[in-house]
């Protein structure tokens, strides 16, 4: 995939990526996901669009997201908390929007958390508009999640 002479690079995820992976996941994450979700996410098929972020062969940051029809569907994104605010997170998500692109798809979409200011700040500047709530969405606390979409064609999706 990407490698932009910094030692970072962004490849396809793999079942090996699985320890680290769940590593961040759990600093991440007051409601991390459990480990046969993640180690299930790390197979690349037609499906699941898994990416991993390694500097130096370490594994620091990893995306993870469906293809459902014309959309991309952003599930998860966590970097290392050593390793934030470098560039990472943006460098996975600009090769997930490069895949959707690819492959002609009509919309990138994702949900966050209502409070988490700072990923909706972030997507925000990545050209994503909040277009929707989930009532409750969070099993942890039940907070709702923000909807935000980016569309990836010239007209907006239907």
């Amino acid at each position: 995939m990407t490698d932009a002479g910094d030692g970072l690079r962004v490849r396809p995820a793999r079942a090996s990526d699985l320890p680290a992976v769940e590593r961040i996941e759990n600093s991440s994450f007051a409601d991390a996901w459990p480990r046969p979700a993640l180690a299930e996410e790390l197979h690349p098929d037609s499906l699941r669009l898994p990416l991993v972020a390694e500097r130096d062969g370490a594994v620091v940051g990893y995306l993870m997201a469906w293809r459902a029809g014309d959309e991309l569907h952003i599930l998860n994104l966590a970097v290392d908390g050593a390793e934030r605010r470098r560039g990472i997170g943006e460098r996975l998500l600009a090769e997930a929007i490069a895949e959707g692109v690819a492959r002609a798809m009509a919309l990138v979409t994702l949900e966050v958390r209502e409070s988490n200011d700072a990923a909706r700040r972030f997507y925000a500047r990545h050209g994503f508009v909040a277009m929707g709530r989930r009532r409750r969405y969070y099993r942890d606390n039940g907070e709702d999640a923000i909807v935000m979409t980016l569309p990836l064609r010239g007209a907006e999706p239907a």
